[in-house]
């Protein structure tokens, strides 16, 4: 076998090794929940309250494995700093990966890995989850091929090339509408809830392992780090536009937490990621 792809069967037994560890853990957290063994948990199931159980499903904002730009014992993502919030904080099984696009995440693979964690009745108390969490969009746009939005710096365009752009925003689209089917036939009546990211800063800022996402692809097209700060805040505008049109349909049951805006520049810890306590401000609008 090739060298390139023992490495990519290693990648991929290494994320389903992570995600199976969540899996496991999820699933002692649920089972004492459901064990008729006093703790604080069941006594409050006892009287009626318990946490919220949900299901996450996304890129490096539901699945970031560092600290800012450094190495990272503990996740610091959105959904890392759901779980330690409020008095009650829900009981979420992370299927994650960072890097997916949206269309990574509702490609064949990723559905099967739903699917097997829907079935399983081990990781719910009422059969299935309170919620659904996702996180799709972002790397539809950022990286290598974010110079494919842009025009040239000496054309007559302000950067972002619309008509691109909005071909773009179709197939983003088009994976949340198969999310929302896929929700109805595997976990019908259960709300999807998604957020709009905010507005990243292409200053080439990026972990050793990773990145950059935003500065190659505007320096190659003859812009600017500060002639960037507009156009991707268009791109990131008219995703959030976008997704809130999906919002509006009352048959996707799909809810879009906003969050541009939230974020300062020193809360930022490289061009698509903030630091721990951004992550922590990002997770404080409601979910439920």
């Amino acid at each position: 076998m090739r060298h390139s792809l023992q490495l990519k069967q290693q990648l991929q037994q290494t994320i389903q090794a992570e995600i199976s560890a969540r899996t496991q853990q999820h699933q002692a957290q649920i089972a004492a929940l459901k064990s008729p063994a006093p703790n604080r948990m069941t006594s409050l199931a006892a009287r009626g309250a318990r946490p919220l159980v949900l299901l996450a499903h996304g890129d490096s904002w539901f699945d970031y494995p560092l600290d800012g730009n450094a190495l990272s014992l503990h996740g610091t993502d959105v959904i890392a700093q759901l779980q330690t919030t409020g008095a009650m904080p829900p009981s979420i099984l992370n299927v994650s990966h960072n890097g997916d696009s949206s269309s990574d995440e509702m490609a064949l693979p990723k559905q099967q890995r739903l699917i097997t964690a829907l079935r399983d009745s081990n990781n719910w108390i009422n059969d299935k989850p309170d919620a659904i969490l996702f996180s799709g969009g972002g790397n539809d746009i950022a990286g290598d091929k974010f110079c494919i939005l842009l025009d040239y710096a000496d054309s007559a365009s302000g950067g972002l090339n619309l008509v691109r752009f909005a071909k773009l925003l179709e197939m983003v689209e088009a994976s949340y509408l198969d999310l929302f089917a896929f929700r109805d036939r595997y976990a019908p009546g259960v709300p999807v809830f998604g957020h709009c990211y905010d507005f990243a800063i292409p200053n080439g800022s990026h972990p050793l392992c990773a990145g950059p996402w935003l500065l190659p692809s505007l320096a190659y097209c003859g812009w600017t780090a500060s002639d960037g700060i507009p156009i991707v805040r268009q791109a990131l505008e008219g995703l959030a536009a976008r997704l809130r049109k999906l919002a509006a349909v009352p048959a996707n049951n799909f809810v879009l937490v906003e969050t541009q805006g939230t974020l300062a520049a020193a809360d930022w810890a490289n061009e698509l990621h903030p630091y721990p306590a951004g992550f922590r401000k990002m997770s404080s609008p409601k979910i439920g």
